[in-house]
């Protein structure tokens, strides 16, 4: 991905944000664009999907766009969510949903073998959770509420539970039941995981370079 795409992902991204009127969006921004996040820049991960500079925002708002087409199909389907599916709320969600990653990837230089079985040097990335290792969707709701951006439980808790049961140690009963009981209170935490697995799955099926 070229600057001049990261930029223009980039514009997009902010504008959605700032939309939504939230208290402390500009702070928010200034912290994700901060030289030690770089979120801007990362990549959504070392092997898999968008793994090249800017993936991660690129993946943000695929998500967001998953995310507010499901709204739609969905209220289309069952009209009395419309509330519990509040257009911000998705936005707000769906775009920070993943900003736990932006600080725990750096590039490196990595041995490949190519086709003819020669082995090259090629740009990549490793991971490095020192910086705030506080999980994956619990650090991305942290990293919101530490912002200073005015943000709801539901949000929060979409967030915290993006990843359903792949994000849940299954030996704690405890955390069972508040999945569960996130998922039965509020219908934009099935939502969010929906777009984020459209979005890896299918809207970026084949991108890895």
């Amino acid at each position: 991905m070229d600057k001049l795409e990261i930029e223009s992902y980039k514009a997009e991204f902010i504008k959605l944000l700032k939309d939504t009127g939230r208290e402390g969006v500009d702070e928010l921004i200034e912290m994700l664009n901060d030289g030690k996040m770089r979120f801007f820049t990362a990549p959504a991960s070392v092997n898999h999907h968008l793994n090249t500079d800017g993936g991660l925002l690129r993946h943000s708002l695929n998500t967001c766009h998953a995310g507010l087409k499901l709204r739609e199909m969905v209220i289309a389907m069952k009209p009395e969510l419309e509330d519990a599916l509040n257009k911000d709320s998705v936005i707000i969600a769906t775009l920070l949903h993943d900003i736990c990653k932006a600080d725990i990837y750096y590039p490196t230089i990595k041995k490949r073998k190519g086709e003819d079985g020669i082995w090259r040097e090629v740009e990549s990335y490793d991971i490095n959770y020192r910086n705030f290792p506080m999980g994956h969707g619990e650090k991305s709701a942290m990293l919101a509420l530490m912002s200073g951006l005015e943000i709801y439980d539901d949000e929060l808790l979409a967030i915290r539970w993006h990843m359903a049961a792949w994000d849940l140690p299954m030996q704690s009963s405890e955390l069972n039941r508040c999945i569960n009981a996130a998922r039965d209170e509020h219908p934009l935490c099935s939502l969010v995981n929906l777009a984020d697995g459209i979005a890896a799955n299918l809207l970026e099926w084949g991108k890895e370079e």
